[in-house]
Order: C-alpha cells, then sequence, then structure tokens
C-alpha cells in the first residue's frame, strides 16, 4: 500500500460528487475507480497503461473475493422472480392489502419485518423489498420510502444483533479478551442504530415527513410509481397463486439459509452458533437460497402452476434482472478495494485520530465524526470499523485509559453504519434501492436528510457521553432532541 497523502480522498470524492451532480451511478464509479489507479500508479512510478492492469485486476479480484454474494443475489432474485410468476405475491399482496388498510399500518409493519430479519443486511434488503413492494404500490405510497425503511432497518438492526454475521465480524476486531463481551457492551453506546430504529417507529406511527422525502411521497400519492425493469412480471400472477407459493419458498430460504451458515461455519463440529454463522456468511445464504428454489420447484411444477421450461426461463430471467445492480456493487467493491489496499484512504483519515492530542472527553463524538467520514467515502462499514477498532482501542490503552474503550468502540460501530447508511457506493444502499425497485439516486437523495438529522443528534449524544462516561443519559438526551427536531421541521414545512 502507498501513502498518497491527500490524493487518497480524491477517488472516493470523485464517484460521490459525479453520482449526485449527474444522477448517473455507473460513469461516475467507473471514474472514481479509474482516478483512484491513475494516483497508485503516478505514485508507484509505473507506465500509465498500468492504470488499465490494474483497474481490471482489481475489479477481477473484487468479483472472486464476493463470489458467494453474487451466486447468493442471482439464486435470490431467480427465487423472488419465480415467486412473482407463481401468482403467491400477487395473493399475498391481496391478502395484507386486507389487513394491512392504512398507511401507518403498512410502514409500520415493514419497520416491524426489518427489525426480526437481522441475521444479514443484505438479505434483508432483498426480501422486505419482494414481500412489502405490492402493497406500497397498490396504496401509493413511495418507492423512495419503502427504500428507506428497508436500508434504515438493514445495517442499524444487523450491527446490534448478537445473532448475526456483523456481531462476529466486530468481536474478531477486538483485542479483547472477550470480543463478544466488548460487542454486546457497545450495543447501548451504539446511538445511531438504536436512533434510527426510534426514527422508523416514529415516522411510520405519525406519517410525518420532510425534505426531498415528502415531495416523492407527494407524487406517488397522486400518480402512483413508476414500474421498473422486470417489476411487471414480478407482480404478474397466472391467478393459481396461493400466499403459501410466496410465503414456503422464502420461509424454506431463511430456515436453511441460517442452517447454511452454521454448516458452513461449523457449528455442526463444535463451533458455537454466534461465531459459526460469522465464519463465511455469503456462502452459507447461498444454500439457503438454493433450498428456496429448490422448495419453489417441488411447490410449482406438481401443481402446474408453471411448466418445467417456464420455471427456468424465470430462473434466466430473474438473474437478468440483478445484473444492474451487480454492475454497479462490483464497481463500488473495486472502488473500495483501491482506497483500501493500494492508495490508504482509511489510514489517512484515521491518521488525524491517533495523531491528535484529544481530551478524553471529545473522543467519543470525534471517533463517530471520523468513521462517518470513512465509511461514506468508503462506501463499507465492514472496512471501516476494520481500520478504526484497532486504532481506537490502542489510543484508549496507550492515552485515554480503558474506561473510555466501550463508548469509543459503540461510536466507531455508529459512525461505520451512518457512513454506509448513506454513502451511494454502498452496496447496502444499493440493495434496498433494488429491493425496493426504487432509482438509486433517488434513494440516496431521500434519505440523507433522515440519515444526517440522526447523526447530529447522535453527536451531541456521544459529546454528552464522554462527559459522563455512560449511554443512558447521552441516549435519552438523544431521544428528546429527535422529537424536537422533527416536531420543529414539521411546523417549519407546515
Amino acid at each position: 500500500m502507498l501513502e498518497t497523502g491527500w490524493a487518497s480522498i480524491l477517488p472516493p470524492l470523485i464517484a460521490i460528487a459525479l453520482a449526485l451532480i449527474t444522477k448517473e451511478v455507473y460513469s461516475s464509479l467507473f471514474l472514481g475507480v479509474f482516478s483512484g489507479m491513475l494516483i497508485y500508479t503516478v505514485c508507484a512510478h509505473e507506465p500509465l497503461i498500468a492504470v488499465f492492469s490494474h483497474m481490471f485486476d482489481m475489479m477481477a479480484q473484487k468479483i472472486a473475493d464476493n463470489s458467494y454474494m453474487i451466486v447468493f443475489l442471482a439464486l435470490l432474485w431467480a427465487v423472488i422472480t419465480l415467486v412473482g410468476k407463481s401468482g403467491g405475491m400477487l395473493a399475498y399482496g391481496s391478502w395484507a392489502q386486507k389487513r394491512l388498510k392504512t398507511k401507518k399500518k403498512t410502514l409500520f409493519a415493514t419497520a416491524l419485518l426489518g427489525t426480526l430479519i437481522f441475521i444479514d443486511d443484505g438479505f434483508n434488503c432483498l426480501t422486505i423489498g419482494t414481500v412489502m413492494r405490492p402493497i406500497y404500490d397498490r396504496q401509493k405510497i413511495s418507492r423512495e420510502k419503502l427504500a428507506y425503511i428497508i436500508d434504515a432497518t438493514a445495517a442499524p438492526v444487523c450491527i446490534i444483533a448478537p445473532v448475526s454475521s456483523w456481531a462476529v465480524a466486530v468481536a474478531s476486531e477486538v483485542s479483547e479478551n472477550n470480543g463478544f463481551h466488548a460487542f454486546l457492551s457497545t450495543i447501548p453506546y451504539n446511538l445511531y442504530a438504536l436512533l434510527t430504529i426510534f426514527m422508523v417507529v416514529f415516522i411510520s406511527l405519525t406519517g410525518f415527513d420532510f425534505g426531498k422525502m415528502k415531495k416523492a411521497e407527494a407524487e406517488a400519492a397522486a400518480a402512483g410509481n413508476e414500474m421498473g425493469a422486470g417489476d411487471e412480471e414480478r407482480q404478474a400472477g397466472n391467478g393459481r397463486g396461493r400466499i403459501f407459493d410466496l410465503v414456503l419458498p422464502i420461509l424454506v430460504l431463511i430456515i436453511f439459509a441460517i442452517l447454511g451458515m452454521a454448516y458452513v461455519g461449523g457449528f455442526f463440529r463444535g463451533v458455537p452458533f454466534s461465531e459459526a454463522i460469522g465464519y463465511y456468511p455469503t456462502a452459507g445464504l447461498s444454500l439457503g437460497a438454493f433450498a428456496g428454489l429448490a422448495a419453489a420447484f417441488i411447490l410449482y411444477i406438481p401443481r402446474k402452476i408453471m411448466k418445467a421450461r417456464e420455471f427456468v426461463e424465470g430462473i434466466v430471467a430473474g438473474i437478468s434482472n440483478i445484473v444492474p445492480p451487480m454492475l454497479i456493487l462490483i464497481l463500488s467493491w473495486s472502488l473500495g478495494g483501491v482506497c483500501r489496499e493500494l492508495i490508504g484512504t482509511g489510514e489517512f483519515i484515521s491518521g488525524f485520530v491517533a495523531a491528535a492530542k484529544i481530551p478524553f472527553a471529545l473522543l467519543p463524538m470525534l471517533v463517530f465524526l471520523i468513521a462517518s467520514l470513512m465509511s461514506f467515502s468508503m462506501g463499507t462499514s465492514w472496512g471501516t470499523f476494520g481500520i478504526l477498532i484497532p486504532i481506537v482501542t490502542m489510543i484508549c490503552h496507550e492515552t485515554a485509559g480503558s474506561a473510555m474503550l466501550i463508548p469509543a468502540l459503540g461510536a466507531t460501530l455508529a459512525g461505520s453504519v451512518y457512513g454506509d447508511h448513506c454513502s451511494p457506493i454502498s452496496d447496502t444502499t444499493i440493495l434496498s434501492s433494488t429491493g425496493a425497485m426504487c432509482n438509486h439516486i433517488r434513494h440516496v437523495e431521500t434519505q440523507i436528510p433522515y440519515a444526517t438529522l440522526v447523526a447530529a443528534v447522535c453527536a451531541a449524544g456521544y459529546l454528552i457521553i464522554g462527559f459522563t462516561n455512560t449511554p443512558w443519559i447521552g441516549l435519552a438526551a438523544g431521544v428528546i432532541l429527535l422529537v424536537g427536531a422533527l416536531t420543529f421541521l414539521g411546523r417549519r414545512e407546515d
């Protein structure tokens, strides 16, 4: 890895700025990767032709590193498409429409479902989008709102769920005798996750909106939602489908995904469950998705819901529909790889924390801000806390004292999730817009004000925690400040 100084933050800034300005994410990400490789090639004193060689090497490496994620998404989208073709989604929509008769009930049901699916954030995004999207379309609730609730109950829920791949990833980064215990101790200090969940429940029950989200809701209420590529196919049915044609394949998928993660991680060979599911989660999820596909075959073909040829065509159509978001993921993985592995973006930003003489009481707030910037720039929360946790641990042990370790770690995780939540190049953000079939940039634009409001409240909460060294006062103050801010914004927009 090269030390490229200030130049290391240019690639993510270029990608993010171009995406927000041009509303076109593919070329923006590509130019971000290209600029990063150009900086690396120049600093390494290599010929300029090496820019392209390194760029495609990085893409190939990231495809290989995330091969199980690609397999999982392809299989999952095949299941989603087949469920739509079976008519199960249409039957569920009709059933839920009779029970979720109001917008508030629909929004709250989405939030509740997002909280219950806590094993993996990517699985959360695509599953909830598939199940709830037809209901949102019928009730003329915007896809932007669906994408926000999906995103806000993905990473923020996973980062405080003890039984999740995230818990094990965080525990493995903590250089303590019991990293999992340290993770559990950070949960009350993870203000962003807790306040984001509170925000989602508050908005769902009150129907409150502001900014571009309010405009999107007004447009959807007036004209409905625009169908995306392949969306009519997924919502159509042959009239013979039943609710269990939707529920059973997804239920099998969830159960076997959990069993698959446990199997791959060695649970049946004596490895603790909490460790096993985090060992190689995407491999286990792929097994679950294949089980869901097999369940759909057994359920549909004998009952003549569809012919074998239609079943295969549905698989191909599902995989075809995931290609555009998959391209975004590959480019974002490549950009993250350039920043982390070649030009040292994370090390440059985190160096400020290690080098600056920071008053102990300010450490949680400053760590939260640094983690937010890093995660937003690189589009990854895992990469951010992977870089920052060892540095924060070192700072607390050597300067601030171990009493500040857990608050600082909680702030690190919170900032990592906030940046990931907002970043247009984050895979969770991409999968949320994909699951909701919402324009990606529209999702980013409508979500940022909501997430940033929570983050601003969190910064104040961490300042309080730094002086009190207890999470409860900071959390209570955060709830009061958030409700006050939402009340003020409501009056202002009225």
